[in-house]
C-alpha cells in the first residue's frame, strides 16, 4: 500500500484533468518508502540511536534496512480520472419510515403498516447480531515510554532530560540490552486507569452531592407548600361547612316566613277588594251628589219636582240649617220663601265654596304683579365675537392630551356647570350633592346638600350668584350663594327631572322631566308660568337659545323640538333620529343644532331649512352629552364607552380621547375654548388641552 502526499492538487477544472501527486522513492532501489514505516516513527515517540534504529526492538529492523539502501527523492506521478458523465446512476427512492398509500388511511391499515415496520427492524437487528466482531488487541506500553510519559505528566522536565541523556549514552556504549527491556506490567496500567476512574467518580460524587442538596431544598420547599395548601384546603372546607350551615339556617328561616307571607297576601287581597268596593261606593256617592246638584238647580229655576224629590231636598235643607247665612241680596229675597228654599240656597253656596277650594284658580292680583315679563327677541348675542377664533390648539399634531385628573366624587359625576365669568366649576353626582371647585388647581370651595335623590343637571344663573340643580326626586332647587342656602324649591313634575336651563335675563328657568313635559318657572313669582306638552316620551334635555325666548328640547321619542317660551307652543319639530335623543344644543349663531342619540349617532341640523346637514356614526355606544366649540368648528360628545369624541367639522375627521375608566357622562368647554372638561362614572373630572 502506497502513501501519497498531495502537495500540488489539481492543475485544471475539467473532468478529465490529471491529478498530480508525489511519492517518496529511494534513489538506489527505486521503490517507494512504505507508509507504515513513517507511521511507526511518528507513533512511537521514542529515541533513535546512532545507527537509526528504534530502542523498542523489532519494528526498527525495517527502517534500518531501508536506510542502508541509500538516499530518497520525490517523484511526480500523474493519475488520470475517468469521466463520470457516462455513468448511469440508479434512482434511490426516499426512505420513508412509514408510508401509507393514498385512500388507505384507515386505522386498521395504519396498525398493519406499523407492525410490518417493527418486524423489519427486528429482522435487521438479528442479522447484525450474526456478524462477528473481531476483538481489538491492545499492545502494552514500553517501560521507557512509560517513564517518559510519567515524567512529562508530573512536569519533571529536568529529570526527563537526565533520563534521556543517560538512556542514550547506555545505548551507544552497548551497556543496555534491549532484550531485557520489556513492557510495563498490566497492573500499573490498570492502576492508572483505576486512578483516573476514581477521579472521575469523585467528580461525579461531588455533582451528585450538589444535586442531592438541591433536591433536598426543593423537597423541603414542596413540603412547606403542601402543608400550606393543606391548611388552606382545611380552611376552605371549614368555610364551606359554615356556609352550608348558614344556608340551611336561612332556608329554615325562610320557611318560617311562608305562613306570614300567605297571611299578608290574604290581607293584601282583602284590602284590594275593600278598595274596589270603596271606589264603587265613591262613584255611587258622586252620582248622588251630581243628582242633588241638578235638583238644586231645578228648584232655583222654579221647576216643578215630584214630591219625593222635594221631600229629599227638604231633608237636605234641614241638615244645613246650622250653617251661617250670607247677607247678600239673593238670600234676603229667599226669606220671602219658605225655610226649605233658604236651606237650598245655603247648600248651593256651600257647594260652590267647596268647588272653588278644590280647583286651581288663576293667581290673584298680588301674584300677577310679581310675574316677570319675557324680553323681546331683537337683542344681539354679545358672545358672537368668539366665533372668529380657531380651535387650532386642540387640533395640533397629536390631538388633545390629558393634562389633569381630579377625583371629585365617590360615585358617578352626572353633570357639570361653569361659572359665566370665573374659573369655577360645579359638579353634580349620584351622591345627592353638588360641589364647587376652583379649576384648574382643583381646590374645593363649597358643597351643597338637600336633594333626596341623584342629581341629573345643574346650571349657573347668568349673573353667577345662583345655581339651579335638578334631581331624580322630581324637584328643581335654586341655591343662593349670598345666603349660602337653598332659596326655594320648585315642585310640579310627576317624575324625575333630567335637566334645566336659565333664560339670559335670569328671571326664568326651564326644566325637562321624564313625565314628557317641559316647565318654565318664574323666579320672581316662584310659580310655573308655562307647561309645554307635545313629546310622547321622556324629555331628556332642554336649552334656551342665548338672548332669545326659543327653547330647544330633545326627547326619547326620537325627535327634537323648538318652542316659544312666551306662548308655550311648539314652533318646529325635527325628525331623523332612529333612536332616543339624549342631548341637543345650539351653536352661538343659533342657526345650527347638534344632537346625539342612544346609538352614538351625531346629527347636525339647519334650523332655517329644517334639514339634516351632517350625520356621523360615533357609536355603537350611547352619546350622553354633546357641545359646540365657541368657534363652531368642533363638536365634542361624551360617549358611554369611556372616551370623549371630537368631530372636526371642516375635515369631517373623528377623534377619540381615552382616559376615563368608565362611561363619560358630561363635557364642556371653558369660556375661551382652550381646554375640554369631562366628567365620568368613575367619579373623576379630566382636563384635556
Amino acid at each position: 500500500m502506497f502513501s501519497f502526499y498531495f502537495g500540488a492538487g489539481f492543475e485544471g477544472e475539467g473532468e478529465d484533468t490529471p491529478l498530480a501527486v508525489w511519492s517518496v522513492v529511494p534513489i538506489a532501489t527505486g521503490r517507494p518508502l512504505p507508509a507504515n514505516s513513517r507511521g511507526r516513527v511518528r507513533e512511537s515517540g521514542g529515541g533513535v540511536n546512532g545507527n537509526g534504529t528504534r530502542a523498542t526492538g523489532k519494528p526498527n529492523a525495517v527502517m534500518s534496512e531501508e536506510q542502508e539502501d541509500g538516499a530518497f527523492y520525490l517523484q511526480q506521478v500523474t493519475i488520470t480520472e475517468e469521466s463520470e458523465g457516462d455513468y448511469q446512476y440508479e434512482e434511490i427512492p426516499a426512505d420513508d419510515d412509514i408510508s401509507i398509500p393514498e385512500g388507505d388511511e384507515s386505522l386498521e391499515n395504519i396498525v398493519k403498516t406499523i407492525e410490518q415496520r417493527n418486524e423489519d427492524l427486528k429482522a435487521a437487528a438479528e442479522e447484525n447480531d450474526l456478524v462477528l466482531v473481531q476483538p481489538v488487541c491492545q499492545r502494552g506500553e514500553v517501560i521507557d515510554d512509560f517513564l517518559r510519559n510519567f515524567l512529562i505528566k508530573m512536569g519533571m522536565m529536568k529529570t526527563l532530560d537526565c533520563f534521556q541523556i543517560e538512556w542514550y549514552e547506555m545505548l551507544q556504549k552497548g551497556l543496555l540490552k534491549l532484550q531485557n527491556v520489556g513492557f510495563v506490567p498490566d497492573v500499573y496500567a490498570q492502576n492508572q486507569l483505576l486512578e483516573n476512574e476514581v477521579k472521575n467518580l469523585k467528580k461525579d460524587l461531588e455533582n451528585c452531592k450538589i444535586a442531592t442538596n438541591t433536591a433536598v431544598e426543593t423537597l423541603v420547599k414542596l413540603r412547606k407548600e403542601r402543608d400550606f395548601h393543606r391548611m388552606h384546603h382545611k380552611r376552605v372546607a371549614q368555610e364551606k361547612n359554615r356556609l352550608i350551615n348558614d344556608i340551611k339556617r336561612l332556608k329554615k328561616h325562610y320557611e318560617s316566613f311562608e305562613p306570614t307571607l300567605s297571611k299578608i297576601k290574604e290581607k293584601y287581597n282583602t284590602a284590594i277588594k275593600q278598595k274596589m268596593l270603596t271606589s264603587l261606593e265613591k262613584d255611587r256617592a258622586l252620582v248622588q251628589v251630581s243628582g242633588l246638584q241638578a235638583t238644586l238647580r231645578a228648584i232655583e229655576c222654579g221647576w216643578n219636582l215630584p214630591g219625593a224629590m222635594t221631600s229629599g231636598t227638604n231633608s237636605v235643607g234641614c241638615h244645613l240649617k246650622t250653617m251661617k247665612k250670607t247677607g247678600n241680596k239673593g238670600h234676603n229675597e229667599c226669606k220671602k220663601d219658605g225655610p226649605s228654599q233658604r236651606a237650598l240656597a245655603e247648600a248651593r253656596a256651600l257647594a260652590e265654596a267647596k268647588e272653588d277650594k278644590h280647583h286651581c284658580d288663576p293667581p290673584d292680583d298680588s301674584t300677577k304683579q310679581l310675574d316677570s315679563e319675557f324680553p323681546v327677541d331683537t337683542r344681539v348675542n354679545p358672545y358672537l365675537a368668539q366665533m372668529k377664533g380657531s380651535p387650532s390648539n386642540l387640533l395640533r399634531s397629536g390631538g388633545c392630551k390629558l393634562t389633569k385628573t381630579l377625583k371629585v366624587h365617590e360615585l358617578a359625576v352626572s353633570c357639570l356647570a361653569l361659572h359665566p365669568r370665573k374659573q369655577i366649576l360645579v359638579t353634580g353626582s349620584d351622591e345627592r350633592l353638588w360641589k364647587m371647585w376652583s379649576i384648574p388647581n382643583g381646590d374645593i370651595i363649597m358643597t351643597g346638600e338637600g336633594h333626596g335623590d341623584w342629581l341629573s343637571g345643574c346650571c349657573f344663573h347668568p349673573s353667577g350668584n345662583m345655581l339651579a340643580t335638578t334631581s331624580g326626586d322630581k324637584t328643581v332647587k335654586i341655591w343662593d350663594f349670598a345666603k349660602v342656602e337653598c332659596a326655594f324649591t320648585f315642585t310640579g313634575h310627576l317624575h324625575a327631572v333630567w335637566g334645566c336651563s336659565w333664560h339670559s335675563c335670569g328671571d326664568f328657568i326651564a326644566s325637562c322631566s321624564m313625565d314628557n313635559t317641559i316647565k318654565i318657572w318664574d323666579i320672581n313669582s316662584k310659580r310655573c308660568r308655562q307647561t309645554l306638552r307635545g313629546h310622547v316620551d321622556s324629555v331628556n334635555s332642554v336649552e334656551f337659545l342665548p338672548f332669545s325666548n326659543t327653547l330647544l328640547t330633545s326627547a326619547a321619542d326620537k325627535t327634537i323640538s323648538l318652542w316659544d317660551a312666551r306662548t308655550g307652543l311648539c314652533a318646529q319639530t325635527f325628525f331623523g333620529h332612529l333612536h332616543s335623543c339624549n342631548d341637543a344644543t345650539f351653536n352661538l349663531k343659533g342657526d345650527t343644532v347638534v344632537s346625539c342619540d342612544s346609538y352614538g349617532i351625531l346629527k347636525l341640523w339647519d334650523v332655517r331649512k329644517v334639514a339634516i346637514m351632517l350625520s356621523v356614526d360615533a357609536g355603537p355606544h350611547p352619546g350622553n352629552q354633546v357641545i359646540f366649540h365657541p368657534s363652531g368648528q368642533l363638536v365634542v360628545m361624551a360617549s358611554n364607552d369611556g372616551t370623549v369624541k371630537i368631530l372636526d367639522l371642516p375635515s369631517g375627521q373623528l377623534y377619540s380621547l381615552s382616559g376615563h375608566e368608565d362611561a363619560v357622562q358630561c363635557v364642556l368647554f371653558d369660556h375661551k375654548g382652550e381646554y375640554v372638561v369631562s366628567g365620568g362614572s368613575d367619579g373623576t373630572i379630566r382636563l384635556w388641552t
